[in-house]
């Protein structure tokens, strides 16, 4: 489905800045028809991944975060960035562990989607973990301050009607873990 009559070519890249968890490189391209030349900033990042975790009783493992960018509480599913060279499922594993404590179970991915393709050259690995337990204590990292709560399907689905699960990398996941758009109405946007 790729038309080269609308791709970009990329004349030339130069870093700019590193922040903490993105380096910044700025290309710069020339439109496939005017022939005129844009400089686009890229956010290169490291993988990411996203855990629907299920419990053997059947309940998401959800956490609740203080998000930064909007000022307010979240409820989502685990998510966190791969460590330099680990594989996708090793981080997933990981971060479950570490931010609720739960593990085991059986793994499976989900695939895997782009952050924001716009801006960022990042994929989002998407895992299901069934069966999970608690095992440990939560090991946060120190800018780390989450809840854990364990959430019924239909649960999960109260909180994305009522607006306070709206991660859509978290949302993305959940869909395709479980059937949860049912509840849409001619009223929801």
């Amino acid at each position: 489905m790729t038309n080269d009559s609308i791709r970009w070519q990329k004349i030339a890249s130069e870093p700019g800045p590193e922040l903490p968890l993105f380096k910044v490189r700025y290309d710069l391209l020339r439109h496939p028809s005017s022939g005129e030349e844009f400089r686009r900033m890229v956010l290169e990042a490291p993988e990411w991944v996203n855990v629907v975790a299920t419990t053997t009783e059947g309940q998401l493992v959800m956490v609740e975060q203080y998000r930064f960018g909007i000022g307010d509480f979240t409820i989502e599913s685990v998510g966190g960035i791969a460590d330099e060279g680990e594989a996708p499922i090793d981080t997933a594993k990981r971060e479950l562990l570490e931010e609720t404590g739960y593990g085991g179970g059986v793994w499976q991915s989900l695939g895997a989607v782009q952050a924001n393709p716009a801006t960022q050259n990042n994929l989002v690995h998407i895992w299901h973990a069934d069966g999970v337990q608690l095992i440990k204590e939560q090991d946060l990292d120190p800018g780390e301050a989450i809840r854990v709560h364990l959430m019924s399907v239909d649960q999960v689905k109260e909180v994305i009607a009522d607006g306070r699960f709206l991660n859509v990398i978290a949302l993305t996941a959940v869909a395709r873990a479980y059937p949860i758009w049912d509840y849409v109405s001619g009223d929801n946007p």
